[in-house]
């Protein structure tokens, strides 16, 4: 079995079998999210075993709403007036440097990554009985770090909350994403 899979079942899913997750997945009462890495070339596997987890934590009674990050940035874009095509075209006027500025601005300012993820989130939610998994985080690159999306969603998240961050521990607490970004060594929850 490999190491991912051995913290995910070891480690997490535990935690959120727990009646209240919260404290052991996070030290601060305002963040009750955690991040599972992973490595970026496991992300199908990844993702079939979130399904498999996620089927045996509602057996267990959990309710598990999952928060697609490529469906937010595709949501983003479209809100912006953003098409595919418009994104190609612009591209090839303009370059992909210039494409990655104008996509993250998008995220960052005019249509904010923290308030869709924060509008998915379960009305009503029960931090006893709901959790969140943030999946797709890889659609994100190279427009937007996900340290600035877990930094803004502070206060707006009630319910244990997973990140599923494919990329590589640097240190205790450094994070370099998709393996290719320099670590970012400012996470402060907890990474499994």
């Amino acid at each position: 079995m490999s190491d991912w899979k051995k913290r995910l079942q070891n480690d997490l899913e535990p935690i959120l079998r727990s009646d209240d997750p919260r404290p052991q997945i996070s030290a601060y009462h305002d963040m009750p999210y955690a991040i599972f890495r992973y490595p970026p070339k496991e992300e199908f596997s990844v993702r079939q075993e979130v399904a498999l987890l996620t089927t045996r934590l509602e057996q267990s009674g959990k309710r598990v709403t999952q928060i697609s990050l490529a469906e937010c940035l595709a949501d983003a874009l479209t809100r912006a007036g953003l098409t595919p095509q418009r994104v190609e075209k612009a591209e090839k006027m303009a370059g992909v440097e210039k494409m990655v500025d104008t996509i993250h601005a998008v995220l960052a300012k005019r249509q904010p990554l923290d308030d869709l993820v924060a509008e998915r989130l379960p009305p009503g939610s029960d931090p006893f009985r709901d959790i969140v998994f943030i999946t797709r985080a890889a659609s994100l690159f190279p427009f937007y770090r996900t340290s600035s999306l877990l930094e803004q969603l502070k206060g707006k998240v009630h319910v244990p909350s997973v990140l599923f961050y494919p990329g590589n521990l640097d240190g205790a607490a450094g994070l370099q994403f998709m393996g290719v970004l320099d670590a970012e060594h400012n996470y402060r929850p907890k990474i499994f």
